[in-house]
């Protein structure tokens, strides 16, 4: 088996068991959570976040896969707690989402990837967690110019350091396929590309133009973006059975988007609202999803395909 960099340190490809592998502990901006920790309520985050998890343990959630970037306020140190308290393993990321910094904007790709290597090669944020991922987006309106410039940042890095991408899309406008492109300019082996945020979309014949090109497909926003949205879940999980149907099942892996706390959270109300969309958190999948899939048909050996031995594989480059 091989390793991979967790934020408590080195783990065996063997012990990710069941993983979630986009999901994220905090979400706000870069610098906050260091410049102004009360506004991102760091310390009821920790509290919060460990006592989701360590639900989620309970469930059989032995891993998530982190995809916070800088620029939304990445905190590895509150990783390290929230990972130590639940004894969930979280897996951390380099890269950059859509709030690319301006100086970004005219880089050469060749000035950012080295940024990334760097954080897999010996640590983020002064510590000595090394990034097991590297994360990228691009959202409505497809790719930018500066979002294509992250894009060959990411791949580079990827082709130097043997690390996996995973990807944010906008699946409605068939984003993918634009990071797919790129990817394959810059000679990036698909096998190591995840694309998320697929299910936001019932367009199978998409999806599976994604998988023949080698990919993995992440099918993770569960319920449904941050506060439920369209497809509903229900629809989204009768997606995931027809990819299964039609073979896919060693080819694809769901998740839930989940975050503790988010900057949308500023009022009673707000947090009301996120937490009636998805009252179980990191739970959403065993407690709604699973037995969905269950009931349609679909066999424990590919529900343990998905979510156990997929991201084994996806990470180990097999």
């Amino acid at each position: 088996m091989a390793k991979i960099n967790s934020v408590l340190g080195p783990l065996d490809t063997s012990k990710l068991g069941f993983t979630l592998p986009h999901e994220h502990v905090l979400v706000t901006s870069a610098g906050l959570p260091f410049s102004y920790p009360e506004f991102t309520r760091r310390e009821e985050n920790v509290v919060h976040g460990s006592q989701q998890l360590s639900e989620a343990y309970k469930e059989g959630v032995r891993t998530i896969v982190d995809v916070t970037t800088h620029d939304l306020g990445r905190d590895i140190k509150l990783m390290q707690e929230v990972s130590k308290k639940s004894k969930v393993n979280i897996i951390a990321c380099t890269g950059t989402w859509r709030d690319i910094p301006r100086a970004f904007w005219t880089a050469d790709p060749d000035w950012i990837a080295p940024l990334y290597v760097r954080e897999i090669r010996e640590g983020i944020e002064g510590t000595s967690v090394k990034a097991g991922i590297i994360k990228v987006a691009n959202d409505e309106g497809g790719v930018t110019p500066e979002g294509a410039i992250v894009l060959r940042a990411a791949a580079r890095a990827h082709k130097a350091t043997g690390v996996p991408i995973s990807t944010h899309t906008w699946a409605p406008e068939r984003v993918g396929e634009q990071q797919v492109k790129i990817f394959k300019e810059e000679g990036v082996d698909l096998n190591r590309v995840y694309v998320g945020h697929s299910n936001d979309t019932t367009d199978v014949g998409y999806l599976e133009g994604l998988l023949k090109e080698g990919v993995w497909l992440g099918l993770d926003r569960y319920p449904g973006g941050f506060y439920g949205g369209t497809p509903q879940w229900e629809q989204r999980t009768r997606i995931v059975k027809q990819l299964i149907d039609k073979g896919w099942a060693n080819r694809i892996m769901v998740s839930h988007d989940w975050s503790v706390i988010i900057d949308d959270d500023r009022t009673p109300k707000a947090r009301r609202e996120r937490l009636k969309a998805n009252p179980y958190a990191y739970r959403f999948i065993h407690q709604k999803v699973l037995p969905m899939l269950r009931e349609m048909g679909v066999k424990e050996e590919a529900i343990h395909q998905m979510q156990v031995e997929n991201p084994r594989r996806f990470f180990e480059g097999k």
